[in-house]
């Protein structure tokens, strides 16, 4: 089957005894069994749920993958993920992540003698030159929040097999549609299923897919026992996104392109991150590995913060929002809101500059998004 159909059917079917054709919301804690020792697969929602194991098959198979494990957040995914390691590990990061993941690791994880090197990762030997003894894993984001650097997954994934490392990649900002990441063999591949497969800023959820059944029954063994469970009606309302997919994905990919295009030709623009442009330093590697470039974008204005500042405070259509990826056009200023808590003298080293603004592009029509921020940029 194509994408379009996977995203549609993939892991659905009637409902047994109803025949609905979209699944049932499963909401219930417990389920009754037949006798002791025998059940149907289903004895605590907590352990399993029939909505999220629909969620969980269907994200899987348009990934690419086998296993889908879901949990409550993007974040509880990477923790769960993370708690595969041992005291004494060592991780080496993209320097560019979400600041949840970057918390995590410094101020949470590094307490129980996990140790964590921040490289850019779009270049391969800086991979190969942060490799400790006691490495295990790789974790990548591809592109990165804010920055939107790309990490060529065929080096780095040869790399991670050269030296007997996991390698993980956070896929949120692409999804499956745009960027496959098992196809360059990596071992997990994360999503936080709250921005674009649902898509609608209604749920909080993440999921952890791969190929491997070691790592897939350690992962259910660890969402089981710290209960990091998404809802029932959570996954409904994740599938029912997970549908429009390629046709949401298509519509960001192209107003994304118009806006980044619009934005690097006005005079009060200084620089434009996004892949899709000739002018992004991975762009050639972009297009190798991305069927579209997705519709994040970031870029700084001419001027100082107060300029970034100027302009989030006069959009009217674009809404100034902490997350991305619905299809509301949404914007961000990444030191004060998503990268708070990284220390500013560790932004500015990674690019992460004061005045640097994010703009998650939605699937309004793009006259409308371009001509609010034209209008917002008149007042900077």
């Amino acid at each position: 089957m194509k994408f379009a159909t996977k995203a549609v059917r993939a892991g659905i079917s009637p409902d047994p005894t109803t025949g609905a054709i979209v699944p049932p919301i499963y909401q219930t804690a417990t389920y009754t069994l037949e006798e002791v020792g025998k059940d149907k697969g289903f004895d605590y929602t907590r352990s399993s749920n029939p909505t999220r194991a629909v969620l969980e098959a269907n994200l899987a198979t348009i990934e690419g993958g086998k296993y889908g494990i879901a949990f409550a957040s993007g974040m509880s995914t990477v923790d769960a993920i993370l708690r595969l390691l041992s005291a004494g590990d060592h991780v080496i990061s993209s320097d560019d992540v979400y600041g949840g993941v970057s918390r995590l690791f410094n101020q949470i994880l590094s307490r129980y003698q996990l140790t964590f090197t921040y490289v850019d990762t779009s270049n391969p030997e800086n991979v190969v030159a942060a490799i400790q003894p006691n490495t295990k894993l790789i974790w990548v984001e591809t592109p990165t929040n804010p920055l939107l650097k790309i990490t060529d997954l065929e080096a780095v994934s040869k790399i991670a097999k050269a030296h007997n490392l996991w390698l993980g990649v956070d896929s949120t900002f692409a999804t499956p549609y745009l960027l496959q990441p098992l196809k360059w063999e990596v071992d997990f591949v994360v999503h936080s299923t709250t921005k674009y497969l649902s898509g609608h800023n209604q749920i909080i959820g993440g999921i952890v897919i791969t190929n491997e059944q070691d790592l897939f029954e350690r992962l259910k063994f660890i969402q089981k026992s710290i209960g990091a469970v998404p809802s029932p009606f959570d996954c409904w309302l994740t599938l029912l996104g997970v549908k429009t997919l390629p046709l949401r994905m298509e519509r960001h990919s192209s107003n994304g392109m118009a806006v980044a295009q619009f934005l690097e030709s006005h005079p009060k623009v200084a620089r434009v991150i996004y892949p899709g442009l000739a002018s992004h330093p991975q762009h050639e590697i972009a297009k190798c590995q991305m069927q579209a470039f997705s519709g994040m974008i970031s870029f700084e204005l001419k001027g100082d913060i107060e300029a970034g500042i100027r302009l989030m405070n006069n959009v009217k259509l674009c809404s100034l929002a902490e997350s991305l990826g619905a299809v509301e056009t949404m914007i961000t200023h990444p030191a004060s809101m998503t990268h708070a808590s990284v220390p500013r003298e560790t932004r500015l080293q990674r690019g992460l500059t004061d005045s640097l603004v994010r703009l998650s592009v939605g699937i309004e029509d793009i006259e409308d998004i371009i001509a609010d921020l034209a209008q917002a940029l008149e007042k900077v």
